[in-house]
């Protein structure tokens, strides 16, 4: 039952950033040419959204579907993993067009050539999980 309600919960959320043109090539562009507050304007109120979410999470000490407990610790700071971290980002979503959250909208939406991209994102997640212990972090 946990199941589809995580599953119903991803369609909502995809249909939604479709429909908001999150996924959309041109609001990418748009944005990073300063066009627009479009862009801004979705990724501002998500951020602002997820701050209150995880400050309700914490408030309330909720728990998720399987009675779990929550893990909320704060990640170790290092600039070096945020800036080789944050360039690779950046560079594959130049590239691509898009980050990994519209890649699977768009494949569902029927846009059959993000496959490739999905291909390589998963191939760049391989490649990170093996060479994990000897990256910095």
């Amino acid at each position: 039952m946990k199941n589809i309600v995580y599953i119903i919960i991803g369609i909502l959320f995809g249909i939604i950033m479709y429909k908001s043109e999150a996924a959309s090539w041109f609001r990418i562009y748009e944005m990073f040419q300063f066009g627009s507050f479009h862009m801004y304007g979705l990724m501002g109120s998500a951020v602002l959204l997820g701050i209150l979410g995880v400050q309700v999470i914490k408030k309330n000490n909720l728990k998720p579907l399987d009675d779990s407990d929550m893990s909320l610790e704060p990640k170790d700071k290092s600039v070096t993993r945020y800036l080789v971290g944050g360039i690779i980002f950046g560079l594959g979503w130049a590239l691509a067009g898009v980050c990994p959250g519209p890649m699977y909208v768009l494949a569902g939406a029927g846009y059959v050539s993000v496959l490739i991209v999905i291909l390589g994102a998963l191939l760049g997640t391989l490649i990170y999980g093996v060479l994990r212990k000897k990256l910095p972090h």
